[in-house]
C-alpha cells in the first residue's frame, strides 16, 4: 500500500492552508454492466471541487486513487496529469485565494468492500453497486481532500443503467437519464454515499412535531438485492428505526438534519454498517435467511440504532482527526445500547453490553498494542487498525460509568449544548470535556485523564472479614492494575450482596453504591450486613473493571453459578468466570465444566450463544492438549443433551443446535448431523432450514464426511450469494493437504476472489482438528506477510494477516518464529506489526492457559 498512507502532520498542515466551500461530483455507472472482456471495468469520475487558501502562492495536493486520469484543470489551467498524479495525489502549485480544481479521471471498482464495490449477484446476474469509505476510500471513487476536518456541502449526479435506482445522501430524482442529488449540509469525504442497482426497496415515512410545533417528516426507505427480498423484514426495520428517532429527538432537542433516512443491506460488506447521513449502509448478513433468535434481532435492533446516533455524534460534529475517532464511535456503541434499553423491547440490552460489547473491549485493552481511549493516531493505517474494542466498547464503558459519575440529565444537557455549539463542524477531546464541566460541576479534566487518556483494565476484587457474630465486620474493595499500566482510576461501583432464598435462588440481599479510589476503600454502608454467599463487584454493571471474586464467593459460583435469579447479576459473573480462564487463574476443563452444568438455565438467548462461543475457545485455545479430546466428547455430549431437552421450536432448542454442530467430531455425532439432514433423525420442533443445513454441513465437510460432490449438491440447492459463502468456507475445511494449499494460494498468492470469498476461505482453512495439516504453513506465513501488506488493499491485508496467523500451532516455537519475524522486520509497516503484535499476545496467552490447565489450578 505504498503511496496510499496520509499522516496527521500533512493532514494538519492541509487543513490550516485549505477550506472548502463545496463539491460537484459526476459519475458515470454504466460500465458496470455488460461484457467487457479482459479489459479492466472502470467507470468516469469527474469532480468539480471549490476551495479558498489561506496563502496564495502555496502547494498542496488532493487525494485520488484511480488507474488514470484523463484531465486536470485547476483555475481554468489544464495540467498535465502525468506531471501532476503520482497515483495516490495530485500535485496542486501556486493556488489562488480562491480556487476550482476540475478531475476527470477513471476509477477502478471493487472486489474487496473498498470504494465502489461491484457485485455480481449468482442467482440472477444482476450487478449491485454501493460505496464504503471510512477512513479514507472516497478518493478511490472522486478527487478530494481526504481528512475529515475539510466539510464541504456536496452534490452528486450519477448516469446508470436504464433499469437502475440509485440513491445518494440526498434526495434525488431522474431526469433525463441522469441522476440529480439535492446538495448535503457541509459533510466529510469518508460519509459520503453513492448505491446504485437494481435493488428492492421499501418506504415509509416518520412524522414528529417538535418543541416549537414545527411538524417534521422523514421520508423513510430501506432496500436490499432482490433474491433476499423474500425475507426483508423492512417492517420490523421501521419500526426500530422510529422508536430510534423518537428517542434521540426527546433527548437531543436538535431535530434529525440530514432530511431523508434511507437504509441499505448491501453484499459482501466488510463492517457492521454505516453512518452515512441519509443513505445508512448494513451488511446484508442482517436479513434473515433462516430462523434465528432473539439475539439477532436485538443485534440488528442495536445496529440500527448506533447509525443512527452517529447523525449527531459524527455527522453534525464530527472529529478533527481519527486521534478523537471515539468522540463519534464510543458515543455511538453507548446511545445505541442507551436508547434500544429505553426505546425499544429489547429492554434488557445491558445484560448484552456486559456479557458481549465488554469481553470485546477487556480482550483489545489486555493487548501490548491497547491504547487509550482518545488515541496516537499518525496516520490512516493507525486509523483503519483503531476501529477496535476500546474504541467502541471500552469507550462506551466509560461513557456508561461517566453517567453513573455525571449524572443522566447532566450527561444529555451536555450532549444537546455539544450539538448545538458545533454543528456542521469539527471538534477535539476538550469541546465536549467543557459542555460536560458545565452541566456536572465535576472534574473533568481529571476524569479524563482517568479513563479516556490512560490504557489498561483494572480488577476489582472484595475482602470480607466477618465478626463473631458471623456478620459483615469489614468488606474492602482493592483495585489492582497490570504493570504495563499501572493507573488506579476512580470507579462509581455498586457493590452487591447474595445469599439462597427458601426456594434456594440466589438473591441480592443488600446493596451499595461506592467510589473506589486508589488500592483499597472501605465500604463502610455494608458493615453489620448478614455474611453473604456471594460478593459482586460492580453489580449493575456501572463502571469498567475485571471483576474478581473472594474465594467463598467463587465457591458458590461454582456450585450454584444457575441458583442466580438476576439475569444482568449472572451474565456478569460469567463474563467475570471467562476472564479468569483468559487470565490462566480458573484452568479451561473448570470453565467448560460450569457451562455443562449451568448454561443449560440460561435464560438470556444472547449469554448462552456467548457461553457457546467461549467454551469453544477455551477448548481449542486454552485446554492443555491432551485433554482437548476429552473435553471435545464432553462438550458434544453435553449440547446433544440439551438440544433434545429444549423446548421444542424454542430459540434455545435452535441455539444448542447450531453448538452441537460446532462441536461435533465422533463418528456417532456426525452420524446425528447426516440424519437431521436427511430427515432421519428428528428432533422435534427442529425445522432444519437452508441455514441450518449448511451449519450441520461444516463439520461434516470437516471431517471428511462431506465432499465436493455433495457441497456442489447442497450449492445447486441453494444457488445464491450466501450458498456460494457457505460452499467456499466448507471446501476449504475439508481435511487434505491438497485442499489447504489450494485454499491458502487463492488468498496469498491471487487476488481474484472478492472480500466475502476471502473472508470464507479464512475460515474454513483453520480449523482446529486439523493443525497437523496447517503446521507447513506456519512458516509460509511469516515468508509472506509482509508482501501481501504491501500489494493487498489494508481490508485484505488486515483479513490475511489475522485470518491466517498459525494459532493452531500452539507452541513455543510458534512463539519463538514469531518473535524471530518481529526482530528481523523492525522497519515494516506499523500498522502490519501491530497486527502481528496481537497474534502473538493471543498465543502467549493460550500457552499460559495450557499451563494453568494441565497443573488443575490457576
Amino acid at each position: 500500500m505504498p503511496g496510499e498512507n496520509l499522516s496527521r502532520d500533512e493532514a494538519q498542515e492541509r487543513a490550516a492552508l485549505l477550506s472548502v466551500d463545496g463539491y460537484e461530483v459526476s459519475l458515470d455507472l454504466r460500465s458496470a454492466v455488460g461484457d467487457r472482456g479482459d479489459e479492466p471495468r472502470t467507470f468516469r469520475s469527474v469532480t468539480t471541487i471549490r476551495f479558498r487558501c489561506s496563502d496564495p502562492g502555496a502547494t498542496s495536493f488532493a487525494d485520488l486513487i484511480a488507474p488514470s486520469v484523463t484531465s486536470v484543470s485547476l483555475n481554468g489551467k489544464d495540467l498535465d496529469p502525468r506531471a501532476v498524479f503520482d497515483g495516490t495525489r495530485i500535485v496542486l502549485e501556486d493556488l489562488a485565494a480562491e480556487n476550482e480544481l476540475v478531475v476527470d479521471a477513471q476509477c477502478a471498482y471493487s472486489r474487496t468492500g473498498e470504494g465502489m464495490h461491484r457485485f455480481v449477484d449468482p442467482e440472477d446476474g444482476e450487478v449491485y453497486l454501493y460505496t464504503q469509505y471510512e477512513p479514507a476510500d472516497a478518493r478511490r471513487v472522486f478527487a478530494n481532500f481526504e481528512q475529515p476536518d475539510l466539510k464541504a456541502p456536496f452534490r452528486f449526479e450519477v448516469r446508470a443503467p436504464e433499469d437502475w435506482v440509485v440513491w445518494s445522501n440526498g434526495a434525488g430524482e431522474r431526469t433525463d437519464g441522469v441522476w440529480r442529488f439535492a446538495e448535503t449540509k457541509p459533510i466529510s469525504t469518508y460519509i459520503t454515499a453513492v448505491v446504485a442497482g437494481p435493488y428492492h426497496y421499501v418506504t415509509d415515512s416518520y412524522e414528529r412535531v417538535l418543541g416549537d410545533g414545527t411538524r417534521l417528516e422523514i421520508p423513510l426507505g430501506a432496500m436490499c438485492r432482490k433474491g433476499l427480498a423474500p425475507y426483508f423484514d423492512s417492517d420490523d426495520v421501521f419500526e426500530i428505526t422510529k422508536q430510534g428517532l423518537d428517542f434521540f429527538h426527546d433527548h437531543f432537542d436538535y431535530p434529525y438534519p440530514f432530511g431523508k433516512y434511507d437504509q441499505a443491506f448491501v453484499p459482501e460488506y466488510n463492517l457492521g454498517a454505516m453512518e452515512n447521513p441519509g443513505l445508512v449502509t448494513f451488511r446484508e448478513e442482517f436479513i434473515f435467511r433462516g430462523k434465528v433468535t432473539r439475539a439477532s434481532y436485538e443485534r440488528r435492533a442495536n445496529v440500527i440504532l448506533h447509525e443512527m446516533a452517529h447523525m449527531w455524534f459524527g455527522d453534525l460534529v464530527t472529529m478533527v482527526w481519527w486521534d478523537d475517532l471515539w468522540l463519534k464511535e464510543s458515543f455511538a456503541d453507548f446511545m445505541g445500547s442507551f436508547s434500544m434499553v429505553e426505546a425499544t423491547r429489547f429492554t434488557n440490552g445491558w445484560v448484552t453490553f456486559a456479557n458481549n460489547r465488554k469481553s470485546w473491549a477487556y480482550r483489545a485493552d489486555q493487548l501490548p498494542s491497547t491504547h487509550p481511549v482518545t488515541a496516537d493516531i499518525r496516520d490512516l493505517e493507525d486509523a483503519k487498525l483503531n476501529f477496535d474494542g476500546i474504541t467502541y466498547a471500552k469507550g462506551a464503558s466509560v461513557l456508561k460509568q461517566l453517567v453513573a459519575y455525571v449524572g443522566r440529565e447532566a450527561f444529555l444537557e451536555g450532549a444537546r449544548r455539544y450539538f448545538k455549539r458545533n454543528a456542521y463542524g469539527n471538534t477535539r477531546l476538550g469541546d465536549l470535556l467543557s459542555v460536560l464541566e458545565e452541566t456536572s460541576g465535576r472534574d473533568m479534566p481529571a476524569w479524563s485523564r482517568a479513563w479516556l487518556e490512560t490504557a489498561g483494565v483494572n480488577s476489582l476484587t472484595p475482602q470480607v472479614l466477618l465478626d463473631a457474630e458471623g456478620r459483615i465486620d469489614e468488606l474492602a474493595v482493592v483495585q489492582e492494575a497490570a504493570e504495563s499500566h499501572p493507573e488506579l482510576r476512580p470507579h462509581r461501583v455498586a457493590i452487591g450482596l447474595y445469599r439462597r432464598g427458601g426456594d434456594g435462588a440466589l438473591e441480592r440481599y443488600a446493596r451499595a453504591e461506592a467510589d473506589v479510589v486508589g488500592a483499597r476503600t472501605v465500604v463502610a454502608e455494608l458493615a453489620g450486613a448478614e455474611a453473604p454467599e456471594l460478593v459482586l463487584v460492580n453489580d449493575d454493571d456501572l463502571t469498567y473493571c475485571k471483576i474478581r471474586f473472594d474465594a467463598g464467593s467463587l465457591d458458590t459460583l461454582r456450585a450454584a453459578l444457575g441458583d442466580i435469579s438476576d439475569p444482568l447479576a449472572r451474565a456478569l459473573c460469567w463474563s467475570a468466570l471467562w476472564n479468569l480462564t483468559r487470565d490462566a487463574l480458573l484452568p479451561a476443563r473448570d470453565f467448560v465444566d460450569l457451562v455443562l452444568r449451568f448454561a443449560g438455565r440460561e435464560s438470556d438467548i444472547g449469554v448462552l450463544q456467548m457461553l457457546h462461543a467461549w467454551a469453544n475457545s477455551a477448548l481449542t485455545f486454552y485446554a492443555a492438549p491432551e485433554w482437548r479430546e476429552t473435553g471435545g466428547r464432553l462438550l458434544a455430549e453435553g449440547a446433544l443433551r440439551e438440544l433434545r431437552a429444549a423446548e421444542p421450536g424454542s430459540q434455545h432448542q435452535l441455539t444448542w443446535a447450531r453448538f452441537f454442530a460446532a462441536v461435533a467430531a465422533s463418528e456417532a455425532d456426525l452420524g446425528v448431523l447426516q440424519g437431521m439432514l436427511a430427515g432421519t433423525e428428528k428432533v422435534d420442533g427442529l425445522e432444519v432450514d437452508q441455514e441450518l443445513r449448511w451449519a450441520f454441513l461444516e463439520p461434516l465437510a470437516t471431517y471428511g464426511v462431506a465432499g465436493e460432490g455433495i457441497l456442489a449438491a447442497e450449492l445447486a440447492r441453494d444457488d445464491t450469494a450466501s450458498g456460494k459463502r457457505h460452499q467456499v468456507r466448507c471446501l476449504a475445511a475439508r481435511p487434505s493437504a491438497a485442499v489447504k494449499a489450494q485454499a491458502w494460494a487463492s488468498v496469498v498468492e491471487s487476488d481474484v476472489l472478492s472480500n466475502a470469498l476471502v473472508e470464507a476461505t479464512i475460515a474454513g482453512f483453520a480449523r482446529p482438528s486439523q493443525r497437523e495439516l496447517a503446521a507447513p504453513y506456519a512458516e509460509r506465513y511469516f515468508e509472506v506477510i509482509e508482501r501481501v501488506w504491501a500489494e493487498r488493499s489494508i481490508q485484505i491485508g488486515m483479513d490475511v494477516v489475522r485470518g491466517l496467523f498459525p494459532s493452531l500451532q500452539d507452541s513455543p516455537a510458534t512463539l519463538e518464529a514469531t518473535d524471530a519475524w518481529l526482530a528481523a522486520h523492525e522497519g515494516a509497516a506499523p500498522a502490519l506489526r501491530r497486527l502481528v503484535v496481537e497474534a502473538r499476545d493471543d498465543l502467549a496467552r493460550a500457552l499460559r492457559a495450557q499451563a494453568c490447565d494441565a497443573g488443575g489450578q490457576g
